[in-house]
């Protein structure tokens, strides 16, 4: 009797819906690698590596996707908009595509916190490809083929380095409309001296590119600070880097303002970051995954879900941060009246 009932006995291993979930959640590497991150940044909260954004790619994204073969891409938020306009190749007469995906965001928080630092519109790549791959962090030895990442970041630096990237913002007063733009060229000057076939190759001669002035003036002008290591745990999704890049910025405010948990409703979330997404049911999926990674990678934010959306909170920030004073105020003299800063009307796109 025992024995055949021994035999009737299913392991649960080799039940079809355990194994399914055993497959869908197995520990690969790239969740080890992320738990191990999250840990480290977990136990050092207070030994953070700089790194830094632009506010207004931090509101306005770049595209998750590739967004085909159309003239220009945009992205809004509130009275600001993002225009991306690719680089017409004079020999072929094509463009060369628009810079997506979790790469080009690496390279935006590479250049702002190459420039911030070093105070210096040229910016030097290094000898190889592969150390210019460990410098925004990334792994040389990753992939192979086309889908290399030493393949995929040279097209992607190619893309965003050549583009021209437009900031717009409108403000009414009134029956006035104050209207304001900046159109730059990323990097009108540049070498490569890469090997994409062997990253580790290394070159005679240094490659570099030159930021052109007014894109070097608006990255430095108020950058958001971040911790590097929350960036590289979250390189392989570029919805998870902007969620994360957006909770520092929020949190900014919320602390420096002393500010209760804000409400955030998923339709302002999709609004901000979904343009890409046709399903705002996927969105929404996704975005809950990418905040719960942004939580893992950020110690003493809290996410809470509530009906319609979430609640924000925060009790430190990303990266410490001198303790915010009150400033000495300038006056001056403007045509015989006197004012102070908080007088002058400023354009709509430095008030973002």
């Amino acid at each position: 009797m025992k024995r055949r009932l021994d035999s009737d006995l299913t392991k649960v291993g080799d039940l079809p819906l355990t194994r399914s979930l055993a497959k869908q959640y197995a520990p690969t590497r790239a969740r080890l690698q992320f738990i191990e991150a999250a840990a480290e940044i977990i136990e050092n909260p207070t030994k953070p590596e700089a790194a830094f954004l632009a506010r207004q790619l931090v509101l306005c994204t770049l595209p998750h996707a590739d967004p085909g073969d159309v003239p220009i891409f945009t992205r809004r938020c509130g009275a600001v908009t993002l225009t991306l306009v690719p680089y017409l190749d004079r020999r072929t007469g094509k463009t060369i595509g628009y810079p997506f995906g979790s790469i080009p965001r690496l390279l935006l928080f590479w250049i702002t916190t190459e420039a911030v630092q070093k105070k210096t519109r040229r910016l030097e790549l290094g000898r190889s490809l592969a150390d210019f791959m460990r410098a925004i962090g990334l792994n040389p030895d990753t992939g192979r083929g086309k889908r290399s990442d030493a393949k995929r970041l040279a097209e992607q630096a190619r893309r965003l380095f050549r583009s021209t990237i437009s900031f717009e913002a409108t403000e009414e007063d009134g029956e006035a409309i104050r209207e304001a733009w900046d159109d730059m060229q990323v990097a009108p000057r540049g070498e490569f001296w890469w090997s994409k076939a062997s990253p580790e190759q290394s070159a005679l001669w240094g490659s570099w590119i030159e930021l052109s002035e007014g894109f070097y003036n608006a990255i430095t002008a108020a950058p958001v600070p971040f911790d590097m290591r929350a960036l590289r745990a979250l390189k392989r999704s570029p919805l998870a880097l902007d969620l994360y890049a957006w909770a520092c910025y929020t949190a900014f405010a919320i602390i420096a303002k002393q500010l209760e948990p804000q409400f955030v409703s998923w339709k302002r979330l999709l609004r901000q970051f979904g343009a890409g997404y046709t399903d705002s049911d996927d969105f929404k999926r996704k975005a809950k995954v990418g905040l719960r990674k942004v939580a893992a990678v950020y110690p003493g934010l809290a996410i809470q879900t509530k009906p319609g959306g979430f609640t924000i909170h925060a009790n430190r920030l990303a990266m410490p941060t001198r303790p915010l004073v009150e400033k000495p105020v300038n006056r001056k003299v403007i045509h015989g009246e006197t004012v102070t800063p908080n007088t002058v009307k400023r354009s709509p796109l430095e008030q973002v």
